[in-house]
């Protein structure tokens, strides 16, 4: 994933770039970048690796050597930017979050004569900004660029520009990601996040439509390509990685999470299943907010029988090796024996994506003494890798746990079954909830339905992106 935000003022805006990127922390963990712009100094431009220091720590050191009006950053899981570009449209720095599933494609059928070459990194890949800008360069204006390079890319591109004296900012061609406007009296700013420009002072201004290409200047800011009429954002900003105070499309993270928990109790109600536990508790901590609307639907106390240490452990996803992953995962987990011992207790999750810290969090329950451990899912069983903005990207989908334990079942007579297994209600699904239960040592397991998830977003479910579990566009 990743995140970014910028602001052009009639100030300088240098710790507005700096407070509003570290505020997208959340979206990303390698590296992070801020360019902005000075009239007499030009472009002044630092990007820092994150993996193992937090984007503030990395670039307070640099905030003395930051000055101008104008400025863009970004947190990014991919590759290094902002990028500074020379072309015939002239000197910007750009930064794009999404993903290029076809770049050998478009590289092999624009740039294979002998006018064009670009920066490879070590693996040999290249630069998702850089063939962005590529694209971009192609076509006479920026406007136009953005449009052909968001039509040329399979995936998907959230884009913004910085020039001299404006900052543009395109949505990608189908809204997979928010892009907001902020105001306030020197000038605006554009963010992924909105809780991040409203601690900076800006107010509510704008948000742009799938494809809606704005450009902001200090006066304001003003559209320069509309929006177009087909939307599909990503249902996971609500129940993952959207941070709680944002809003989406008029709808709020934490809000939504708890009508979420809701629909699930009230699911469970019905079923008449897990009716008798002590506690409910949320996987920390994104499972929280979804644990604690289950909690008030269904009248079981909420409680927090193990909480994680964090503050000098690492995200338990960045380690490159999965032993040292799980390691860390569980140093983390402190428990509350008092809210353990002889409980039946029920946790919620964001999702289960590979399962491989499961096991390891059911036996490091059962080992403070839990009777009984129930496990549920606020979204449903992911089947599908994204494509989209690499969120839930594996080398294969096997690695899912979900698809992985359809394979076991039925091999690939199952893997033409998905929907089947998703679905709780059929024989097949119901199979597949047994076998993980089986598996991972739960007394229960239940995973939101589709239509459950979709109810507690409240769009018009055209207008969402459910592919990862449905496998639809």
């Amino acid at each position: 994933m990743g995140g970014f935000f910028g602001a052009v003022s009639k100030r300088d805006v240098s710790l507005d770039i700096f407070f509003g990127v570290d505020y997208h922390s959340h979206l990303g963990t390698r590296r992070g970048g801020m360019i902005v712009y000075d009239e007499q100094d030009g472009f002044h431009r630092q990007i820092h690796n994150i993996e193992n220091t937090p984007f503030r720590t990395k670039f307070e050191r640099d905030l003395s050597e930051f000055h101008g009006c104008c400025g863009i950053g970004c947190i990014s899981d991919t590759d290094p930017q902002p990028l500074l570009v020379r072309s015939h449209l002239g000197l910007y720095a750009i930064s794009t979050v999404g993903i290029i599933n076809n770049s050998e494609e478009l590289i092999q059928r624009y740039f294979s004569d002998h006018g064009h070459q670009f920066m490879a990194m070590s693996s040999g890949s290249v630069n998702a900004t850089e063939l962005t800008a590529a694209l971009i360069n192609q076509k006479e204006n920026l406007v136009e660029g953005i449009l052909h390079a968001q039509e040329m890319i399979d995936g998907s591109s959230t884009i913004l520009i910085l020039t001299p004296d404006s900052i543009i900012a395109a949505r990608d061609k189908l809204g997979r990601l928010p892009v907001l406007v902020g105001k306030n009296q020197d000038g605006c700013c554009v963010s992924f996040e909105s809780f991040a420009y409203h601690k900076l002072g800006y107010e509510d201004a704008y948000e742009l439509g799938p494809k809606e290409i704005v450009r902001l200047t200090s006066d304001g800011f003003q559209s320069l390509s509309p929006a177009g009429k087909d939307m599909k954002i990503c249902a996971f900003l609500w129940t993952y990685y959207g941070y709680p105070n944002s809003n989406y499309e008029g709808v709020n993270v934490e809000v939504m999470r708890y009508r979420n928990g809701e629909i699930m109790a009230r699911a469970d109600r019905e079923r008449g299943v897990a009716q008798d536990v002590d506690y409910v508790a949320g996987v920390p901590d994104s499972g929280i907010p979804h644990a604690i609307g289950y909690a008030n639907a269904s009248h079981i106390p909420f409680a927090r029988p193990f909480v994680k240490y964090t503050p000098t452990w690492p995200r338990s996803f960045m380690p490159t090796n999965q032993e040292v992953r799980n390691q860390v995962a569980k140093m983390k987990q402190i428990p509350v024996p008092e809210l353990i011992q002889d409980k039946k207790l029920l946790f919620v999750d964001d999702s289960i994506v590979r399962g491989t810290q499961l096991r390891e969090t059911v036996e490091f329950l059962y080992e403070s003494g839990a009777k009984e451990v129930h496990m549920r899912s606020a979204c449903p069983p992911i089947m599908y890798g994204c494509k989209y903005l690499n969120f839930s990207s594996s080398n294969s989908e096997m690695e899912l746990l979900a698809r992985r334990t359809v394979q076991e079942l039925e091999g690939d007579e199952g893997q033409k079954h998905l929907h089947e297994y998703a679905d709780a209600n059929t024989p097949r699904g119901q199979c597949m909830l047994k076998t993980i239960c089986q598996k991972f040592g739960f007394d229960s397991l239940g995973y939101q339905s589709l239509d459950g998830l979709l109810e507690a977003i409240g769009l018009d479910r055209d207008k969402v992106c459910t592919y990862c579990w449905s496998g639809k566009e």
